[in-house]
């Protein structure tokens, strides 16, 4: 079968032939007809096999009649990451080089008033992530009820990221009579019930069983001591091993901090390496990305950002330098490498707390991975280690211990109690008794201690007697004063009531009103 066989209209297929491609893989051949149709789709394969075009040829081919209207999009196109809808924007414009549609991209890290101008010139094609689409729809700046088509792709990522409830807010926006084309590398209870609620009669494409591995890929485990520079020194050790072999090569971590101090670590050691994760700046991310692309770096150490649908065709290999705490995960990690046909390898460290993880991705994928070069029961740890400490830097740990230990360590000096922790008062501070003291001068030791405490308080008790003298001679009369002085015996009530005793009433002069004579 060949793309011509499909029912792609004459300038899809021409952009499909100059970039390359003649035969469809099977999730494309399934689904493009389909979609041609106008039906739902469900579309499940492993990532690695062609989604996005399965989506992208035949929505250039049902957009070339029609024209979009200002803040009201066509179609629109959800995705997970920024990465991964910049990618899908680039697959509109390779494969719609001969078509004139608008094509518009909202993620985060870009201005909102770029994005503004876009969506008032009308856009036929939107591709966002969930979180800047209804950013930009509760400021009033898109409407969507003039969806056509909905594609909802990488949807168990949108459930690892916790995009679900989002999700379901957009398709309750859109209407009712879209066409849903809904892809994913994994089905989870939570995304068949999602499929469910918004998908009609969908066409089930399925062209390989839900989160399985591609069989182009060699998998292997590799035991380490649970210590980073344990970790640190098998990766390096395995990447000079598959040396002859190693194209370029992913490497995953699970945290952002262990990517930059591994990104670090490999750069001290002279080896070609950038780095990737969620927290970097959005043009940085990107530049990271279009280096490893273009060959200009030769390793990416990369959190899961980077996991899920990069198209990145030519990768050897792929280490997981952390086992994934989701078996899903492993699936789409490993999925990096062995693309459009091709081999590919991967390598994951294991210590022995890894041990319910590797038992969990076994159980998913439903084989069991062979060990490199021995299983765990093999380990030794190797010893130091610091010296393979990343430097001192931004994502680095710190030293455990306080900055005045380690600062007295480096001296060569004993540690030393921080100041005001060892201050005391001289006349409070218990004596230290040897064991060898004299007993005399244990008690003159004693009685010292006694002597100064019984001065302070006496000097304590004179200063109190002064202080009460002193207010008392502020409260006497001065000599030659003959106003009264208030009764500070009685309460304050009492004293204001008999104070203010007087009677009050018209004095001498009586009102006319009271001098009338009453009418008997």
């Amino acid at each position: 079968m060949t793309f011509a066989d499909l029912g792609l209209s004459p300038k899809v297929l021409s952009a499909v032939t100059d970039a390359g491609y003649t035969q469809p893989t099977p999730i494309q051949a399934g689904a493009i007809p389909h979609a041609l149709l106008g039906k739902d789709i469900l579309g499940i394969a492993q990532t690695g096999t062609g989604k996005t075009a399965s989506f992208v040829l035949p929505m250039l081919t049902r957009l070339e009649n029609g024209r979009a209207r200002a803040r009201m999009p066509r179609t629109l196109i959800l995705e997970p990451t920024r990465e991964l809808a910049a990618q899908v924007e680039e697959n509109f414009i390779r494969y719609g080089k001969n078509h004139k549609l608008n094509i518009a991209l909202l993620i985060g890290g870009v201005s909102f008033d770029e994005q503004n101008k876009k969506l008032e010139r009308g856009v036929d094609v939107l591709i966002a992530t969930p979180g800047r689409l209804l950013d930009h729809r509760e400021r009033g700046k898109l409407l969507l009820n003039g969806v056509e088509i909905l594609v909802i792709d990488e949807a168990d990522r949108m459930l690892d990221m916790g995009f679900i409830p989002d999700i379901e807010r957009i398709c309750e926006m859109i209407p009712f009579t879209r066409q849903t084309l809904f892809f994913s590398a994994t089905m989870p209870p939570e995304i068949t019930k999602l499929t469910e609620k918004f998908l009609h009669a969908p066409v089930r494409v399925e062209v390989s069983k839900a989160a399985s591995a591609a069989t182009n890929i060699t998998q292997r485990l590799v035991k380490s001591g649970s210590k980073p520079w344990d970790k640190r020194e098998t990766l390096r050790n395995l990447i000079k091993a598959e040396d002859a072999e190693l194209k370029n090569a992913i490497i995953f971590c699970n945290r952002k901090i262990e990517v930059s101090e591994l990104f670090r670590s490999l750069l001290k050691y002279d080896f070609d390496a950038g780095a990737l994760h969620g927290d970097m700046d959005q043009r940085a991310r990107m530049q990271m990305l279009a280096n490893f692309r273009d060959g200009k770096l030769r390793y990416l150490v990369a959190s899961d950002v980077a996991a899920r649908g990069l198209d990145i065709p030519d990768v050897s290999h792929v280490f997981n330098y952390d086992v994934p705490i989701h078996a899903e995960d492993y699936v789409h990690r490993i999925g990096r490498t062995g693309r459009a046909g091709r081999s590919g390898k991967s390598f994951t460290i294991a210590t022995k707390s890894d041990t319910k993880y590797i038992d969990a991705i076994e159980r998913l994928i439903g084989n069991k991975i062979e060990w490199h070069d021995g299983d765990l029961s093999t380990v030794v740890a190797s010893e130091g280690g610091e010296d393979d400490a990343p430097r001192r830097g931004k994502g680095a740990p710190r030293r455990a211990g306080r900055k005045d230990d380690d600062r007295s360590r480096e001296k060569g000096g004993e540690r030393k109690p921080r100041e005001r922790h060892a201050k005391r008062s001289e006349d409070t501070a218990p004596e230290t008794v040897r064991e060898d003291q004299p007993v005399a001068e244990v008690a003159a030791a004693a009685a010292d201690v006694g002597e100064r405490r019984s001065r302070k308080e006496a000097i304590r008790s004179e200063n109190t007697e002064r202080k009460s003298s002193d207010r008392n001679e502020q409260r006497a009369p001065e000599r030659g004063d003959t106003r009264p002085q208030r009764d500070n015996s009685r309460p304050a009530r009492q004293r204001h009531q008999e104070d203010n005793d007087s009677t009050v009433g018209f004095g001498d002069d009586m009102p006319a009103f009271m001098r009338i004579v009453a009418k008997v």
